[in-house]
Formats: structure tokens, C-alpha cells, sequence
């Protein structure tokens, strides 16, 4: 699947989210990607909610489109105190 596609499809679900996603692996292996999701949706949620708001965000493509996914999800303030 596309990196552009995964994350359009999180920033269409998220609310405000702005999500970066990258090949992890290299640009031949399509279905191993990382993702950074920055999201004031995640506010007071724990990391496991997190992931599952993102995972929940891209529906029946995690078990087709995308074998793997290396995720990073923040809040707005902490993705700032993280740069």
C-alpha cells in the first residue's frame, strides 16, 4: 500500500490528525511501513488506546494492504516537547 494512501486514511479518521508514513524496510517492501501520527484525539489516552485509534483508522487494510506497522503516535504537545 501507498505511504500517501495510509496516511490519508489516518488523517481522514483522526480528528486533526497530521500523519507521516514512511517505507520501513526500504522502498521495495511494500507492505512494512512506520508511521508518525500526531493527534490531539489521543489526549488523555494511554499508548494502547493510541494505536488502536490508528489501527481502527485503517480498518480491513491491516490484515490485506500492510503486514507491519511501526507506530509513533503523540499528542500535539508532545510531539512539540519531543522536537
Amino acid at each position: 500500500m501507498n505511504p500517501a494512501d495510509v496516511e490519508d486514511l489516518i488523517e481522514s479518521e483522526l480528528e486533526d490528525a497530521d500523519a507521516t508514513v514512511t517505507r520501513a524496510r526500504g522502498e521495495h517492501d511494500d507492505d512494512h511501513l512506520a508511521a508518525t501520527v500526531v493527534s490531539p484525539a489521543f489526549d488523555g489516552l494511554s499508548l494502547v488506546q493510541q494505536h488502536q485509534n490508528v489501527y481502527d483508522a485503517l480498518d480491513g487494510h491491516m490484515t490485506t494492504d500492510i503486514h507491519a506497522l511501526e507506530l509513533s503516535t503523540y499528542t500535539p504537545e508532545e510531539y512539540e516537547d519531543a522536537s
